[in-house]
């Protein structure tokens, strides 16, 4: 049997963002404005996967993300691999999870919230990680992971 290797042009420094869900790969890019980036952006679309059946990839050159970035893409797209490269080697490799308080990402579904109604930032924890439900902090509702809405 003949081994198939997917050949995809390395990075001297930068990022790599692995295993995203082929369905939020758009959204991640948007969510990250790579469109506006000058540098060069690599997009891998349902290539496949032996964890995922088909994942989604993005090599980002010369672009490192912050903390703030890094968890606006765990909301749409919790679990993905974060590889740094640095001199073509990956010196940093990190799992990008959702963190348990969410501020300022995450607008709440409820119309009638204070958040929706006020200039403030809204605030959701997380009450069921396992199945991807958030909770307003505010008003209280519960909303899936995969209907949010960004800020």
């Amino acid at each position: 049997m003949k081994r198939q290797e997917l050949m995809v042009a390395a990075i001297e420094n930068g990022t790599v963002i692995d295993h995203i869900p082929s369905n939020k790969l758009f959204q991640v890019v948007r969510l990250l404005h790579l469109e506006q980036l000058k540098s060069a952006v690599m997009v891998g679309y349902n290539l496949p996967s032996s964890k995922m059946g088909l994942k989604s990839i993005i090599k980002v050159n010369g672009k490192f993300f912050s903390d703030a970035e890094l968890n606006t893409l765990s909301v749409v797209a919790p679990n993905v691999t974060l590889c740094i490269i640095k001199d073509y080697e990956v010196v940093e490799k990190k799992c990008v999870t959702l963190p348990q308080v969410i501020t300022g990402i995450v607008k709440c579904a409820n119309p009638k919230c204070i958040t929706n109604n006020e200039p403030m930032a809204t605030r959701f924890h997380v009450s069921d990680g396992e199945a991807g439900i958030i909770r307003c902090d505010y008003c209280e509702k519960e909303q899936p992971l995969e209907n949010v809405k960004i800020v």
